[in-house]
């Protein structure tokens, strides 16, 4: 019987701890607007068994992953010691009509909020539309994208 645990990393200590058992990890890390920061170092592979699947769903933002390259859905695998490498860019590309329902339903509710208040009043209230905002009036404002980008940001 598989057995399957989900686990949001807290330390360096706790993933290197959970890859030695782990027969697949997948790394879902988002900084919105800025790069991925590597989780899983190229050393915390080698405790891992071989044949164990990694599938880097943050490849399209540089990868959780210090291994992780994008691949495509043509040639979507390789492996690095050992370890299988799943690393397509765009994942959700391979269902697009999926993909698509899924963020229309997920952005309706603030593109309402855009459309009914102005962007102005809508970032002053609502702070998970101020969070998303990355430019404004020609100035770049979300701090992981201007780092990211090597931009000075508004203060």
């Amino acid at each position: 019987m598989p057995v399957y645990a989900v686990r949001t990393s807290g330390s360096y200590d706790t993933i290197a701890e959970e890859l030695r058992n782990a027969d697949i990890v997948v790394g879902a890390v988002l900084v919105p607007g800025g790069k991925t920061p590597v989780l899983i170092t190229r050393e915390m592979l080698k405790t891992m068994k071989s044949g164990s699947v990694i599938v880097d769903v943050s490849v399209d933002q540089g990868g959780c992953v210090e291994t992780s390259r994008p691949t495509t859905h043509d040639d979507p695998v390789f492996v690095v010691d050992g370890i299988v490498h799943y690393c397509v860019a765009n994942m959700p590309g391979a269902y697009p009509r999926t993909a698509t329902l899924a963020l229309t339903n997920a952005t309706m509710p603030y593109i309402k909020s855009l459309a009914e208040q102005g962007i102005r009043k809508a970032v002053q209230e609502n702070a998970a539309i101020r969070s998303a905002l990355n430019t404004y009036q020609g100035k770049m404002v979300n701090r992981a994208l201007a780092d990211a980008m090597g931009f000075m940001t508004l203060e």
